[in-house]
C-alpha cells in the first residue's frame, strides 16, 4: 500500500541506512511532505533534502521539516495543519 502525501517520520533509534530506500520509495509514491520527530530528527531531515535533490539534474520537490523539541502529537497536529497543496491526512511511519 503506497503512502499517503504527508508523512510524519518519528524516528526511534536515528539514522540507519535504511533510511535512503524509505525516502526513495515515499518519492514514488508521491509524498509530499516530511515531518521529522525523535531522534537525529535534524540529521534526517538533511538526508531526505539531499536525497530528493539527488544529484541536481531532477530534484524531487518535497516539503520537509524536522521537530526535536516537540512531541509525536504536536508534529502531527503541524502536518494536519498543512493545505493547498499539502492537503489531506497524515501518516506516522515509525522509522
Amino acid at each position: 500500500m503506497p503512502f499517503l502525501r504527508k508523512v510524519v517520520l518519528h524516528s526511534l533509534s536515528g539514522y540507519r541506512p535504511e533510511l535512503d530506500a524509505l525516502v526513495h520509495q515515499f518519492m514514488a509514491d508521491g509524498v509530499a511532505y516530511v515531518g521529522v520527530v525523535g531522534v537525529d530528527a535534524s540529521r534526517i531531515e538533511d538526508i531526505i533534502m539531499e536525497l530528493c535533490v539527488g544529484d541536481g539534474a531532477a530534484p524531487y520537490a518535497m516539503l520537509n521539516s524536522f521537530h526535536e523539541h516537540e512531541t509525536l502529537p504536536e508534529v502531527v497536529a503541524f502536518a494536519q495543519s498543512l493545505t493547498g497543496e499539502f492537503a489531506g491526512d497524515v501518516q506516522v511511519v515509525e522509522f
